[in-house]
């Protein structure tokens, strides 16, 4: 770590604690030149997650626009919001451990109505008719009498 002071690379740690947030380390140090002591900050460097939209293009994951989309579907229904955020840190958790730099929404609508259709059927249901854009009623019924059987969309192709 450069010395902002005289510039030398050498410098040892005098004290190293966890900030405030828990998400960095704050270091003490001493210059091996001129002695004079500084802060640093040490963080963990987290490598964006891109989504792939329909279109083709890309934005990057936002773990509250997937928790707002989840929360929409379950608007009114008996789910918690300590069952949304398990939902959310699940699908987000093995998103990121599947995905190194990009992921598909559809990946994403996929984990989403999987997670749902054990949590809330109706949210399940809410959540397919945006997600497939039901553009009839024949979308509504089909996607119930794939849950009354048990199986799922990708199943069924």
């Amino acid at each position: 770590m450069k010395c902002p002071y005289c510039r030398e690379m050498e410098s040892r740690v005098i004290e190293s604690r966890y900030s405030d947030d828990g998400e960095s380390i704050r270091r003490r140090r001493e210059c091996s030149n001129c002695k004079r002591r500084f802060t640093t900050y040490e963080r963990i460097e987290v490598t964006p997650l891109l989504v792939v939209k329909k279109g083709g293009n890309r934005e990057q994951f936002s773990r509250d626009k997937l928790a707002a989309g989840i929360l929409k579907a379950c608007e009114k229904r008996p789910v918690t919001m300590e069952d949304i955020e398990r939902v959310v840190g699940d699908i987000e958790r093995e998103l990121r451990d599947k995905y190194d730099r990009e992921v598909t929404s559809m990946v994403i609508g996929e984990k989403v109505m999987d997670e749902l259709r054990s949590l809330d059927k109706v949210a399940y249901v809410r959540f397919a008719s945006v997600y497939r854009e039901f553009a009839d009623l024949d979308g509504f019924i089909q996607t119930i009498e794939q849950l009354q059987r048990g199986t799922s969309t990708e199943e069924e192709r």
